[in-house]
């Protein structure tokens, strides 16, 4: 029998009435979504829906060896649930918001406060976790840090050096997107899902297309499908490369470093060169994209690309032959297989720790369903891992552009897309270089957008940082940190 058997079973970027969509009594929801989880399931988001009788709870799964996701909904429910997260700490943060956003208390959840900014239902100075001893003393780094990065407060209790909780509050970059997006698509809907996180400006564009798509019933042209793969796995490459030049910069090695700062741009101009915008924006629209890569630029990217990717390849090379950056990195920051499992890490993150957990493999859509690259994963969970998944990442993104350029599809790179159904419910997956971008839209009995919910694969894995630092000396949080290099925009919306 299917794991996800009672719930409402669809495929990636695919949408359902929202009649379709099972309903159960909150605490049946909670009681399937937790045997489902226990069975091995995955959650991709649990959120609210106002209602006139109170908040409809949403809970969608992933089964990543069946390629399948499920759905289901709660009656209207409100005052309090019972909570999920004392048999499922990857429920944690999801609750956390449930209840800042709409008043539900999960009971029994170990930590309750809010996730990105003061709310009625919280004291305006809400707690930090505290570890009582006679040595333990606490050190408080940020919002406000030394470099030009996003706010971000980290709070750390040690003793002596080493770091035996650390809990980090967010909420400074709360910019009120998914609020905004009600009532839409508006005329500037697109252009806020371009900048939920600007580094993954084609990941959220392209989950963010796939559900509109999906809700209109248009099929994409084979060759924006392509395009659009093209453009994912240029953004991947820039970043990846972009962070082992800053981890090589926080362990004194300055060859790669140097070089991969100067790599990053080029891949950057990759991408300005097939869509005018280094970051992607503008190229990705429902029903299609906006650029296409004629004759003449599609040879000037192979060739620009053959040079990038020899230069990275030696940085890499330069890197990984250095014992004193692998000294650096082994059982530094480490995260178990079971930890990992238990609070959902997903992308590299959940890779390193030997999970095959990539969307373009599990729930292929898009021009994946024709090609894929294969998952780099390594077992150690420590910041080696994590560099050396992103360097593998690197080899295989380069690999797969490669073969995709040299075998470019024809055909158009539009199609309209009807308005979107109304009462109907659509879910996109998609991978982008920090892990899943989950996207869920549900629309009204007019076809606009009643709720619409993001989840930046940051969400799932800042606890992961957290985890990573247990144990560790403090002066190790830089390298941990930028390990997993998170968003602070993304996860704040």
């Amino acid at each position: 029998m299917n794991t996800l058997a009672p719930f409402f079973l669809l495929t990636n970027a695919s949408r359902i009435s929202w009649a379709s969509v099972p309903v159960f009594s909150v605490t049946k929801l909670v009681r399937l979504t937790s045997e489902m989880l226990q069975s091995g399931a995955r959650l991709c988001s649990w959120f609210g829906v106002p209602d006139q009788d109170g908040t409809i709870l949403v809970a969608v799964l992933a089964l990543d060896a069946e390629s399948i996701l499920g759905v289901a909904r709660s009656e209207p429910v409100s005052g309090s649930y019972p909570s999920l997260t004392p048999a499922h700490p990857q429920a944690h943060l999801f609750e956390r918001e449930v209840w800042e956003q709409h008043g539900l208390v999960p009971v029994g959840h170990p930590w309750l406060k809010p996730v990105r900014h003061t709310c009625d239902n919280a004291p305006a100075n809400a707690p930090f976790f505290r570890v009582d001893g006679g040595e333990v003393h606490e050190v408080a780094v940020g919002p406000v840090h030394a470099g030009v990065i996003e706010p971000g407060h980290f709070r750390f209790q040690c003793a002596g050096e080493d770091v035996l909780h650390l809990e980090i509050a967010l909420g400074y970059q709360h910019r009120g997107i998914e609020e905004a997006l009600a009532g839409g698509p508006h005329p500037a809907t697109m252009h806020q899902m371009e900048t939920i996180a600007g580094d993954t400006t084609i990941a959220h564009a392209t989950a963010y297309a796939s559900v509109l798509e999906a809700l209109g019933g248009a099929e994409v042209p084979l060759r924006a499908q392509w395009l659009r793969a093209i453009a994912l796995e240029l953004e991947r490459l820039a970043n990846h490369t972009g962070d082992m030049g800053a981890l090589a910069l926080d362990v004194a090695f300055l060859p790669t470093s140097a070089a991969c700062g100067k790599i990053r741009g080029d891949f950057l101009n990759l991408t300005a060169l097939l869509c005018g915008n280094r970051f992607g924006r503008g190229l990705i629209r429902p029903g299609g994209c906006m650029h296409d890569l004629e004759e003449k630029r599609l040879l000037t990217l192979i060739e620009k690309l053959k040079t990038h990717m020899g230069d990275v390849e030696q940085a890499m090379a330069w890197f990984w032959d250095a014992a004193s950056v692998r000294v650096r990195f082994r059982n530094v920051g480490v995260v178990y297989p079971s930890q990992a499992t238990d609070i959902g890490l997903v992308g590299p993150a959940a890779r390193a720790c030997g999970l095959v957990r990539d969307v373009r493999f599990d729930h292929p859509a898009g021009w994946h369903r024709f090609s894929q690259t294969p998952v780099a994963v390594w077992p150690s969970g420590d910041i080696f891992a994590r560099a050396r998944v992103r360097s593998l990442e690197i080899q295989r993104s380069g690999r797969y552009l490669f073969e995709q350029l040299e075998a470019p599809v024809d055909g158009e790179i539009q199609t309209p897309v009807p308005a979107p159904l109304p009462e109907s419910m659509a879910v996109a997956l998609v991978e982008g270089w920090r892990g899943e971008v989950c996207h869920v839209a549900l629309t009204d009995h007019y076809g606009r957008l009643r709720r619409y919910k993001i989840t930046d694969p940051s969400f799932h894995n800042w606890t992961g940082l957290a985890l990573a630092l247990r144990g560790t000396a403090i002066s190790d949080f830089p390298i941990c940190n930028k390990s997993f290099n998170l968003s602070y925009c993304g996860f704040d919306l």
